[in-house]
């Protein structure tokens, strides 16, 4: 049993976050009032706060050589979550910052990933890995 972690962030307003959230990637929604919301983000709990303006830092890290902006978010999906979520982006029209792709192909760690920015800016990465057991082996 892992523990579920907590993250609070950033968006510009809360029916766009609703939108993306909740209606696209399926996440139950919690608490709320009118400057946050809570979302069951497959077990963890994420708070999403408006600000009148949301600045992203401008630190990079090269993934696959696509540059990633760091720090991002994201979360370990099954295959078929993964396929699902990857088809919900695309017909909602959702913005890839990299196209869902295997990475490590026959080596450890193998899995698949995709990046894209929720309608805040925020970045988020969906794993899917093929062994389970290799999420953490070297």
């Amino acid at each position: 049993m892992h523990n579920p972690f907590h993250v609070a962030f950033l968006v510009k307003d809360l029916l766009s976050t609703r939108k993306f959230y909740k209606d696209i990637l399926g996440c139950p929604e919690g608490r709320s009032t009118d400057s946050w919301v809570d979302f069951d983000f497959f077990g963890n709990q994420i708070s999403a706060h408006v600000a009148e303006n949301v600045i992203h830092p401008k630190n990079f890290s090269r993934v696959d050589n696509v540059k990633v902006q760091i720090p991002h978010f994201g979360c370990l999906l099954s295959r078929k979550e993964f396929d699902q979520i990857a088809q919900r982006f695309r017909a909602e029209n959702v913005e890839f910052i990299l196209e869902p792709r295997t990475r490590y192909q026959n080596l450890t760690g193998e899995q698949l990933t995709m990046f894209v920015k929720d309608f805040s800016g925020n970045v988020l990465e969906f794993k899917s890995f093929y062994n389970p057991e290799e999420i953490f082996r070297e």
